[in-house]
């Protein structure tokens, strides 16, 4: 549960005390006045006096926006219980009408908390209300003198009724708060575990609708670049006929006119999967020969980066639906590690439990504890000196959602940082092999 949720929480418990403060208030006004009973006002003012407090210092926290914790929300709940029990000794024990308040607490814990702290408060009020049954100060009225000897005979005929009578309520709070502790307690956490998956649901609707903004904006983006891109195109080979004779020129130009030919190709096949089902984009081909091809064109667009390949696959290797976007996917996470390790990288493929785990070693640097949180959210990159959008890991992890497969960053001994990504094989293999 988020820190608001426990706030609203806390909210609940401090009008729940005025309720109790309220309740053990006038009954004691009602019981001094009417029945004659004379109390220990000095015990009473001071519980009521404490609650109160407990009350006021929370009100200020809440008043102030500070983080509210479920330990904090624990240790209110033991401090209305040590209160209740004190009080509660001090007003005839277990005898006391309004000892039915313990199961107030607890039914807070077991909607608030966890089931651990739900059965810690349930142990507590059952302890407390069993032993309030041997030690407490017993009640007497305050005209008892002249009525105790006429009324002596008529209590002794039912003190065993009347204790009966006490130990079935002792009984009957056993069975309510094993109740509340079991029951309430399995409701709270099934509407807990409800919002939890009500939350997930709006971040995968959130990044659905950011997805779908991408790749808009990227259907247009492909439909603009093309005409420049076939401009750069028919310069570069103009200008490397012009010189040949030139050879460092020549086998920079050369390169330029690749890397834009790339460029072109990945326009192309952008805009000719728009709209396509999985099926009908993905072509079969086997987990190696993917692999390879991927690492192949990777170090074509980016050769002044040493790649190392290791393959740990069976033989033979299963074929897979070559999906453009998952290619598209692990390509993003390999040009992260190159960016941060421009002397090398190496790139380790196996297959182990049903899944495709690929990892992806680098030299550079390990991110902050800020930085690895913050991973993953569009827009949000460490590069903006050199033109980077921070798209690359968000867009990685959606696709690879969409496989159910996910991403772990690790660092890596003395230096760098291992990229490991995990692949369901059920999602990627051909139905026929399935």
């Amino acid at each position: 549960m988020s820190s608001l949720a426990f706030a609203t929480n806390l909210r609940r418990l401090l009008w729940l005390r005025v309720v109790m403060m309220a309740a053990l208030l006038l009954a004691s006004l009602v019981a001094t006045h009417l029945y004659h009973i004379a109390l220990p006002v000095t015990e009473v003012a001071a519980a009521l006096g404490l609650m109160l407090a407990i009350n006021l210092v929370s009100w200020l926290r809440l008043w102030r926006k500070a983080r509210i914790h479920e330990t904090e929300l624990l240790a209110q709940l033991l401090l209305d219980i040590a209160i209740l029990t004190w009080l509660f000794y001090a007003t005839g024990g277990y005898s006391n009408p309004f000892v039915w308040m313990y199961l107030l607490p607890l039914a807070v814990a077991a909607v608030a908390l966890p089931w651990r702290f739900t059965w810690l408060i349930a142990g507590l009020v059952i302890a407390a209300y069993s032993l309030l049954m041997f030690w407490y100060r017993p009640l007497a009225t305050m005209a008892h003198d002249h009525l105790h000897t006429a009324a002596s005979a008529s209590h002794s005929l039912h003190d065993d009724s009347f204790n009966l009578h006490l130990l079935g309520m002792w009984g009957g709070f056993v069975v309510s708060a094993i109740v509340i502790a079991f029951f309430v307690e399995r409701m709270g956490r099934n509407l807990r575990e409800y919002d939890r998956l009500l939350a997930e649901s709006r971040e995968k609707v959130l990044a659905s609708e950011r997805m779908l903004a991408l790749g808009t904006l990227a259907t247009g983006a492909a439909h603009e670049l093309g005409t420049p891109l076939s401009t750069m195109a028919v310069l570069t080979k103009d200008l490397l006929e012009e010189n040949r004779n030139q050879p460092e020129l020549a086998a920079s130009l050369t390169l330029l006119r690749t890397q834009v030919d790339r460029c072109k190709e990945i326009l192309s096949s952008l805009t000719a999967a728009t709209g396509m089902m999985r099926s009908e984009a993905a072509s079969p081909m086997s987990i190696e020969a993917f692999i390879r091809q991927l690492a192949q064109r990777w170090s074509d667009t980016r050769p002044a980066t040493p790649l190392k390949l290791e393959l740990h696959l069976p033989t033979p290797c299963p074929n897979m639906a070559a999906d453009l976007a998952l290619g598209q996917a692990i390509t993003n996470l390999v040009n992260n590690a190159a960016d941060a390790s421009p002397e090398g990288i190496q790139l380790i493929a196996s297959i182990a439990q049903d899944n495709l785990l690929l990892e992806i070693h680098d030299r550079g640097c390990f991110p902050d504890e800020h930085t690895l949180a913050t991973m993953g959210l569009p827009f949000n990159t460490s590069k903006q000196a050199s033109g980077g959008l921070g798209l690359g890991i968000f867009l990685a992890k959606s696709v690879l959602e969409k496989f159910d497969g996910d991403i772990m960053f690790e660092r890596l001994e003395p230096q760098g940082t291992v990229t490991r990504i995990r692949i369901p094989l059920a999602g990627i293999i051909l139905e026929t092999q399935a």
